[in-house]
């Protein structure tokens, strides 16, 4: 398969735009709409799709290098996009202490897939983007390796999902996004009409700069209406609390959909509890943008 021709793939585009009646909403006059990227692909699902795509064409078959935690979404994308289109992939992985343990789940389906995982301790991890410290990586990956960044996310990502912008174009007139490295949230934006929600998953109040440097190299300054509520990351990365677990298992029962805890729960209820707030006057259309599917092996 030739890896420029990502349509044998068989993308599902435009994702499908869902209505769901939810009383939380409908009795504040909202309208609840689920932008349902997870139906994209089933090994590229989401926002994955619409940020790897244009990085894969760049590489053109070369092998990718990329980055990611033992839980990482965007490790597993990439070792099935390279399963699936026949070029070599690396994963660095933080933390070295995960080598002589056991893999989980992610990191499992990873080599799986062909992934080569590089374990690196969290020092090295956060050096990744220093000259020195990316030599030594593409010294121990494949020659000709092309680098794609942490999350996926760089300005060749951030144009890939300007498109989901553009497919909600008249369509919502508030789009709601969960972010942990702010790609999806900076296309997304720059391609969509009304007002863009981003919920991060990750606590430290560094997302705003970062989306603002993603648009600044994707489109050389800021583009569209967005805002980021900082409240919903439930104490960070990874982290499931019992109150956010109760809520998906809710929102799965009012709705019949199986809901990804580690982003999409967050943004969902972080939706909820600003429309229980009265963030949005009535009549608003609130699309919520379902960028993956729950992990299965």
């Amino acid at each position: 398969m030739n890896a420029f021709d990502l349509s044998r793939l068989q993308p599902r585009l435009p994702s499908p735009l869902e209505p769901v009646e939810d009383e939380r909403f409908a009795r504040r006059g909202l309208t609840l709409l689920l932008k349902r990227e997870d139906l994209i692909h089933p090994d590229l699902p989401g926002n994955k799709w619409r940020k790897l795509s244009l990085n894969l064409r760049e590489a053109a078959g070369r092998p990718v290098l990329t980055f990611g935690g033992a839980y990482s979404n965007h490790l597993r994308a990439t070792a099935a996009a390279g399963r699936l289109l026949g070029f070599p992939t690396v994963g660095v992985v933080r933390g070295d202490e995960l080598a002589g343990r056991p893999l989980n789940p992610s990191l499992a389906r990873c080599t799986a897939d062909g992934m080569r995982l590089e374990f690196v301790d969290r020092a090295t991890y956060r050096a990744k983007n220093d000259p020195a410290t990316r030599a030594w990586l593409l010294e121990r990956a494949p020659a000709g390796a092309y680098v794609v960044p942490e999350g996926g996310s760089n300005a060749l990502a951030v144009h890939g999902c300007v498109e989901l912008g553009r497919e909600l174009a008249g369509l919502a007139d508030v789009a709601a996004v969960a972010c942990g490295t702010g790609g999806t949230l900076a296309g997304l934006a720059a391609g969509f009409e009304g007002r863009t929600l981003g919920v991060p998953v990750l606590k430290g109040g560094f997302l705003g700069g970062e989306v603002r440097a993603l648009q600044e190299a994707a489109f050389g300054g800021p583009r569209g209406d967005w805002a980021l509520d900082e409240r919903f990351h439930g104490g960070g990365y990874a982290r499931v609390s019992p109150a956010l677990d109760a809520f998906a298992q809710d929102f799965e029962a009012r709705h019949g959909l199986a809901i990804e805890r580690l982003y999409v729960a967050k943004m969902l209820y972080g939706l909820t509890t600003l429309a229980e707030e009265g963030a949005f006057p009535a009549g608003t259309r609130l699309a919520a943008v379902v960028t993956g599917a729950p992990e299965t092996v």
